[in-house]
């Protein structure tokens, strides 16, 4: 693997630790800043709300840019915005930095994906900057958590940037630029491309198992102290054993997944309903609520990991597009799935719903494979 994918996944890792350490500062946020918990805990869908348009968007924007220019761009931006959160008193400015952080953050992985699958085979050049989210989950955001209680809200702000700086050194000396007799990026025909029947049915199993991820994902903190009555000191540890197997889960990816519908992701996907379903079921008791959460972070990244390398196999004529569209379709997702947990387990007012909704995310998931799966046979040869 080229030494640059890498420092690709460097930053990936620093921006999935600012995307996802706000469960973790909601209160010191909302008591220094004088908002209600439930105005600070608005910061986390600001991110994953911006990360939707922004990924294309910045795609096409940065298109015609040499690569080491949006990438350094991108990465700079994100490091000045961090900046300004940290130093802020103003909760309107700092709502605004988390847009703008996201909408940046998903320039610099739609074109971080597509250098990356320019360098190396796509499908371990995709799980290699996946494993930054990854690697986040059981590291970063933990770290930032305690950080958080340690010294305050505004340190992990500062923690951020500062991670950013040696991968922004690095983009700066190592990126690839773009050759002088580089073909121009049509937007116009990789957006066809993109209206394909297979890439469509690709992007909808990525949001779809992601959906399912994240819903249950936003509430395990809750369910291990509300539903297993395990103490608050217990939810980093467990919230590390799901990010500890979502980053086996995408290693193994890496290493097997090519973009094919193979047969193996059939019973893995197939599996993800029967482990949420499992899940709503045994969360009362903390050693099957642990286990769990640490067999469905593997299967669920491992899964949504081979899904984004089948996205760049389908879509392998729109090379810029290609990755934003995949990075969009995961962060549909990411917002979509943690809204419909909400809505139904305050329909319930059981907690253990959110598990449900996964298992019936995840399921849909599976019935769109089969489809999918039939329609490749009838065209094969």
């Amino acid at each position: 693997m080229p030494f640059f994918v890498y420092v690709l996944g460097l930053a990936v890792f620093a921006q999935g630790t600012s995307e996802f350490m706000l469960s973790g500062l909601v209160p010191g946020i909302a008591g220094d800043l004088s908002v209600s918990v439930g105005a600070a805990a608005s910061l986390t869908s600001a991110y994953a709300a911006g990360m939707v348009p922004g990924a294309p968007l910045m795609a096409v924007l940065a298109a015609h840019w040499p690569r080491r220019v949006a990438l350094a761009g991108f990465l700079a931006a994100f490091v000045a915005v961090h900046v300004v959160g940290a130093l802020t008193a103003d909760f309107a400015v700092l709502f605004t930095t988390r847009v703008v952080a996201a909408v940046v953050n998903a320039g610099f992985l739609a074109v971080a994906m597509s250098v990356a699958t320019s360098l190396a085979p796509p499908a371990r050049a995709a799980a290699t900057l996946v494993s930054g989210v990854t690697l986040s989950c059981v590291v970063g955001v933990p770290a930032g958590a305690l950080l958080g209680e340690w010294a305050g809200w505004r340190s992990a702000f500062w923690a951020v940037a500062a991670l950013c700086l040696p991968a922004l050194v690095l983009v700066f000396r190592d990126a690839p630029t773009t050759p002088a007799d580089a073909p121009a990026v049509s937007v116009g025909r990789e957006a066809r491309v993109l209206r394909g029947r297979r890439v469509r049915s690709a992007l909808l199993l990525a949001s779809l198992v992601n959906g399912a991820t994240f819903a249950t994902f936003a509430y395990l903190a809750v369910l291990a102290t509300e539903v297993a009555h395990l103490p608050a000191t217990a939810v980093p540890a467990l919230l590390a054993g799901f990010g500890a197997g979502a980053f086996a889960g995408v290693t193994a990816a890496g290493r097997l997944a090519d973009g094919r519908l193979r047969p193996g992701l059939v019973p893995v996907l197939c599996a993800l309903p029967a482990g949420w379903a499992a899940l709503a079921l045994t969360a009362a008791a903390p050693v099957p609520l642990i286990v769990l959460s640490v067999v469905q972070g593997g299967l669920s990244f491992g899964v949504g990991s081979t899904l984004v390398a089948r996205v760049l196999h389908v879509a392998d004529r729109a090379p810029t597009l290609g990755g934003a569209f995949a990075t969009a379709a995961l962060n549909v997702g990411a917002f979509a799935g943690p809204l419909l947990a909400a809505a139904v387990t305050g329909a319930t007012h059981d907690y253990r719903d959110a598990a449900w909704t996964s298992a019936a995310l995840a399921a849909a998931a599976v019935v769109v494979l089969a489809v999918t799966a039939r329609e490749e046979a009838r065209e094969a040869p």
